[in-house]
C-alpha cells in the first residue's frame, strides 16, 4: 500500500515534470516562432521599402549611363540578330550632337530612323582580323518606357573567332558610359564590357 502510494506519487511527479518540460518547450518554441515571425516581418518591410525606393528612383532622370546589347546567333539563317537598348534621352542627345545641335525626337517618329541608323553604324561594328567592318542591315527600332531598342542583323556570318567587336555608343557624350554586350552563340554565352578607354574587344567562345 505504501509502495503503491509512493509509486503513485512518483508517477504524478514524473507526469508533472514532463508536462512542465513540454510547457517550457512550447513556450520556447513560441518565443522562437515569434522571433522568426518578427524577423520575417522586418525582412518583408525592408524588401517593400527597398522596392518602393527603387520605384521612386526609377522615375527620376537616370544618373548612370549604360547600354545593353544582345547578340543572338541564328544558326538556321547563319546570321547575328542584334538588339541594342539605350536610354532614349541619351540617344536624342547623341543625335543632336551629330546634327549641329538640332533637336531630334525618336519616340513615335520613324522619319528620324536614318539618323539612328547612321549613328549606330558609326559606333557599333563587327570587325575582321583584316580591320574590315562587316556589313549589316538596319531592321528598325521600338520604344520601351524610357528606353529605345534598336535592331540590326549581320548576315552570312558563321564564326566569331578572329573577329572583334567595336562599341563606342554614347562614349562621345559620357566619360562614364558603359556598354554591356551579351553574346549567345550556338548555346554558349559570354558577356563583354566596353568602356571609353576599352572600346574594341576580341570575340571568342
Amino acid at each position: 500500500m505504501i509502495y503503491s502510494n509512493c509509486l503513485d506519487s512518483k508517477v504524478k511527479k514524473t507526469h508533472h515534470l514532463k508536462n512542465h518540460a513540454e510547457m517550457q518547450k512550447s513556450n520556447a518554441l513560441g518565443v522562437i516562432m515569434n522571433h522568426d515571425f518578427a524577423a520575417l516581418r522586418l525582412c518583408v518591410i525592408k524588401s517593400i521599402s527597398f522596392s518602393v525606393l527603387f520605384l521612386l528612383l526609377s522615375f527620376r532622370l537616370h544618373d548612370f549611363h549604360t547600354s545593353i546589347t544582345r547578340m543572338d546567333y541564328n544558326a538556321k539563317e547563319k546570321a547575328f540578330e542584334i538588339s541594342i537598348r539605350v536610354f532614349t534621352d541619351d540617344l536624342e542627345k547623341a543625335l543632336a550632337k551629330d546634327n549641329n545641335g538640332q533637336k531630334i525626337v525618336v519616340v513615335n517618329n520613324d522619319k528620324n530612323d536614318p539618323l539612328v541608323e547612321k549613328y549606330i553604324r558609326k559606333h557599333f561594328a563587327l570587325v575582321s582580323s583584316q580591320k574590315q567592318k562587316k556589313a549589316y542591315s538596319y531592321v528598325g527600332k521600338e520604344q520601351e518606357a524610357d528606353a529605345t531598342w534598336i535592331y540590326i542583323e549581320i548576315p552570312n556570318q558563321e564564326a566569331v573567332t578572329g573577329f572583334s567587336l567595336q562599341n563606342t555608343i554614347m562614349h562621345d557624350l559620357f566619360d562614364d558610359q558603359i556598354n554591356l554586350v551579351n553574346l549567345n552563340y550556338q548555346g554558349q554565352k559570354k558577356s563583354y564590357i566596353f568602356k571609353k578607354d576599352d572600346t574594341t574587344l576580341a570575340l571568342g567562345i
